[in-house]
């Protein structure tokens, strides 16, 4: 079994931001040379997840205002009391969704749906930089 690992580095401001990076985990795959296996994405820290949708304005929209209803950045978080930093929306948006996605790989190519692709949610409240580790395994 082989296994090929690339870091990606995603820009964040200060709001919730979307970044799809179907292309780049393709990119990923392709340098792998890998055909058949599986591919793991995953952002390390507490404040981002990783999921796929259909990255179109009106599900982006949806998921943005869902988001808000069940994690309102301005509510009252014993988070932001412990540490006063103000994202505890962040940290709870984070765990809803979750810091890794898998998906199998067949015949060198992701196996995704014709209208879904992979997305990373940086919901901190203040400009970041995102690490994503994409880990390519198979033979």
């Amino acid at each position: 079994m082989a296994v090929y690992r690339q870091i990606l580095e995603l820009a964040g401001t200060a709001g919730t931001d979307i970044h799809d990076v179907t292309g780049q985990v393709n990119e990923a795959v392709a340098a792998s040379g890998i055909r058949e296996g599986g591919v793991l994405v995953f952002t390390p820290g507490s404040t981002a997840a990783v999921t796929t949708i259909e990255y179109e304005p009106g599900a982006l929209s949806d998921l943005g205002r869902l988001l808000e209803a069940l994690a309102p950045a301005g509510g009252e978080y014993a988070h932001n009391q412990r540490w006063g930093d103000g994202n505890g929306y962040s940290h709870l948006r984070s765990a809803l969704l979750g810091p890794s996605l898998g998906a199998p790989l067949a015949e060198g190519r992701l196996i995704l749906g014709a209208w879904q692709q992979i997305v990373v949610l940086d919901f901190d409240n203040r400009p970041r930089k995102r690490r994503v580790v994409v880990t390519v395994q198979g033979e």
